[in-house]
């Protein structure tokens, strides 16, 4: 069968899918990744074959103007549950969410990626939550269409809770940005906007059933597989740490999107620079260019996959991200997230804590004090490393890609 994978030109998201299209493409199916001819070089370098369509997106040359985007309370999904947010406040959320958010991203590749899918005719389609561009490509064509989770279902959720809002709302302020936009796009194939075209025909969720929400979608459970591009295990990750070894990493995001990290990296390394650790940070060119003196109990890395490090670490101190929060989990290595509130991110480091197996700190309440105290209670509460392999026990539990495969030849061939 022919199977198109798309996502936002992210490299978080666009690694999520990897192991799943690779499964897939073992077991001789054909695999096509649109995408804007940006994010192409990205794509190739995973083996993977890229269809470069449209153009690439402007969001990035606006954001390191807008960092206080990250805790605005209409990017902040973790608190939008029922019960949690009101129609104004689900409302004002999806008019800025579209036109700020989702079209920047999408507009640009729908109008090629349409004519790509309509050209190719996909069997299956596999997109991100946020890629609805992918989501029209499954319709036009009649593919299969599954969402494949990056995140905690916070989208699926919300949409959910916005729906039932709307239908409660007076008429006169009955309003759906979202499906106004998809109907927008849609109209020249014939295709009216409905929620089985937003939410998906199937929902694939790598998160394990403690840190999952409860959904009323169809879910297929992925065990999640950490990729992280080009790898190499070091000489020094041969041998085991002769002290407890903690992982720092921030990711890129921030640095590369938003013009630099919420968190000091200095500031955290000159916090536990009297600990009798070994702290490995990992970070990027422009990351270890502002770093200044080091402490003698910090190694610093710029070429070193988390694959290969965690299996190592005794705890990790992150900024949230999805890809470093599922390959600790995995790992079982106990986090201390250190985050903004975008998209899911509180919610995911609350479940964490909720478990016992690591803690949740907002950045604007980071110190060199607190950093401290919370890496010695997950190194010297056995607890805290006792849940973090439970919950990848349950990871562990989940299929796997390759079992997840015949799932979807089925599902396919059932459509």
């Amino acid at each position: 069968m022919k199977v198109m994978f798309t996502c936002l030109p992210e490299k978080s998201h666009l690694y999520g899918q990897v192991p799943l299209a690779w499964a897939l493409k073992a077991a001789g199916h054909d695999v096509l990744m649109p995408n804007s001819p940006g994010f192409t070089d990205a794509i190739t370098r995973t083996g993977l074959a890229a269809a470069p369509v449209g153009g690439d997106n402007t969001l990035y040359s606006k954001l390191p103007a807008a960092r206080e985007y990250q805790d605005m309370e209409v990017t902040n999904w973790s608190r939008l549950a029922q019960g949690e947010a009101d129609w104004p406040t689900l409302r004002s959320c999806y008019e800025l969410s579209v036109p700020l958010g989702y079209a920047l991203y999408n507009d640009p590749v729908m109008e090629d990626m349409l004519a790509l899918a309509e050209s190719w005719q996909p069997d299956l389609v596999v997109r991100d939550p946020l890629s609805y561009a992918g989501a029209l490509a499954a319709r036009v064509t009649g593919a299969l269409h599954v969402r494949m989770l990056w995140s905690a279902d916070v989208y699926g959720r919300t949409r959910s809770n916005y729906v039932e809002l709307m239908r409660q709302a007076p008429e006169s302020e009955r309003v759906d940005p979202l499906s106004d936009w998809m109907n927008e796009w849609g109209r020249p194939y014939g295709v009216v906007c409905d929620e089985e075209l937003l939410q998906g025909q199937y929902t694939i969720d790598s998160l394990p059933p403690s840190l999952r929400l409860p959904s009323t979608l169809r879910q297929l459970p992925l065990r999640y597989q950490p990729y992280n591009g080009t790898t190499v295990v070091w000489d020094w990750l041969r041998e085991a740490p002769k002290r407890p070894r903690i992982c720092l990493s921030l990711g890129n995001m921030n640095t590369e999107a938003f013009g630099g990290d919420y968190v000091s990296i200095p500031t955290v390394l000159d916090a536990l620079s009297d600990l009798d650790i070994e702290v490995v940070a990992a970070v990027l060119p422009g990351q270890r260019a502002e770093l200044g003196p080091v402490p003698a109990n910090a190694r610093i890395v710029d070429d070193v996959a988390l694959d290969t490090l965690l299996p190592s670490c005794s705890a990790v101190i992150h900024h949230g991200g999805w890809g470093t929060f599922c390959t600790a989990m995995v790992h079982a290595v106990p986090q201390l997230v250190m985050s903004t509130y975008i998209a899911d991110q509180e919610l995911r480091g609350r479940s964490l804590e909720r478990e016992g197996a690591g803690f949740f700190v907002h950045h604007s309440e980071v110190n060199a004090a607190q950093v401290r105290a919370h890496v010695l209670r997950l190194l010297n509460d056995p607890q805290h490393a006792a849940s973090a392999r439970r919950v990848r026990d349950e990871v562990a539990a989940m299929p796997n890609a390759y079992e997840t495969v015949p799932v979807l030849e089925r599902l396919v061939a059932e459509r």
